[in-house]
């Protein structure tokens, strides 16, 4: 008889592959003789390295060496060399379909998971909108493993012990942290417009932060050149900042210094998923896209999620990736830095 072994795929985007931790964790734990490998991008490797000793990652470039269908049938043949038992498609797209009807004309068992499309677009159409909230990705993933014969009860914390990273193991420009210190994670870019607070307003938060808490170190995550930029003007203009992306040398790294933030201010975006796979409490800014979707961080708490919920037209897109109706980007506009502020200091100052 041979070794169940639950082979699982999802691609992209990083948040989402973030989001299937806690699942994955739960699967491993719960059926510690179960073989399991999760496919996916290269950068994904340190989400699951030493995440369970039943735990393999297999990492697939995909516009590379299996770029197309050649590539996708030359991966399949790879992953049969594995001798999986169970396919588990966490994504659902072209390139898992391919896959994943491979794998079922050679009779094994598998399932895929269900995005819930039609109850988002109700969420999110112009008029007449349903307000309910849609199954979480952690329960969607979760409901793929029950399928196949699975089920099991999401039970995770962080993918470090206790007392977080080995800070020790970062340059010395991040230092050793003092009891009396709090240490703030910024992430302030999204990869849509309708994700993302101005950055003018943005700035201003963290201006006034530095004012009102000279002790505080502030940390400031993002990656692309002209994030790059930006940051790196804000690090010059209040000498409590740091870019992250200036002393850090990777995905690994950064996610050490997470797990020893107070919090992180993001937007709806990888690095709220990021913060929240290291245990920490993460103050997250919504504005044309809605926790409704079912895109809350792990175990993050609804009143730490800064929106407008008086405005009829939200949420107008599951991604953020559409033009504003109104024209006016209200449901960023009409946040003020000050309410920002006030969401992280009431989870650091009553402590």
């Amino acid at each position: 008889m041979k070794t169940p072994h639950i082979l699982i795929i999802r691609f992209s985007a990083m948040g989402d592959i973030a989001m299937t931790v806690p699942v994955v964790y739960s699967l491993a734990k719960q059926y510690p003789d179960v073989r399991i490998s999760v496919l996916s991008r290269p950068f994904a490797r340190p989400f699951f390295q030493n995440l369970a000793p039943n735990i393999c990652f297999m990492s697939a470039d995909l516009k590379g060496e299996y770029k197309g269908f050649t590539g996708l049938n030359k991966l399949y043949r790879r992953l049969v060399a594995k001798h999986p038992t169970t396919i588990a498609d966490f994504h659902n797209v072209l390139r898992t379909r391919f896959l994943r009807l491979r794998f079922l004309l050679g009779g094994y068992s598998v399932a895929h998971i269900n995005k819930h499309k039609q109850g988002k677009k109700l969420l999110c159409q112009a008029e007449n909108k349903v307000l309910t909230q849609q199954p979480t990705s952690f329960q969607n993933y979760a409901d793929v493993l029950e399928a196949l014969g699975y089920p099991i009860k999401i039970e995770f914390t962080s993918i470090f012990p206790p007392e977080g990273g080995d800070l020790k193991s970062l340059p010395n420009i991040i230092g050793v942290k003092q009891k009396e210190e709090r240490w703030i994670g910024i992430a302030p870019f999204a990869a849509h417009a309708g994700k993302m607070y101005p950055q003018e307003r943005m700035e201003q938060v963290v201006r006034k932060l530095t004012e009102k808490h000279p002790s505080w170190r502030i940390f400031l995550f993002g990656g692309g050149r002209q994030e790059i930029e930006v940051l790196n003007r804000w690090a010059a203009q209040f000498p409590q900042c740091l870019c992250v992306a200036n002393a850090l040398k990777g995905l690994e790294q950064e996610l050490i210094l997470m797990s020893h933030l107070d919090t992180m201010l993001s937007m709806d975006s990888a690095n709220m998923h990021l913060a929240s796979l290291t245990g920490t409490r993460v103050v997250s800014v919504w504005g044309a896209t809605h926790p409704y979707c079912g895109f809350m961080g792990w175990q993050q708490k609804e009143d730490d999620a800064v929106q407008i919920n008086t405005l009829s037209c939200r949420p107008c897109s599951v991604f953020g990736n559409k033009p504003c109706h109104r024209g006016d980007f209200a449901c960023m506009n009409n946040i003020l830095p000050e309410e920002i502020i006030q969401h992280i200091e009431a989870g650091l100052l009553s402590e």
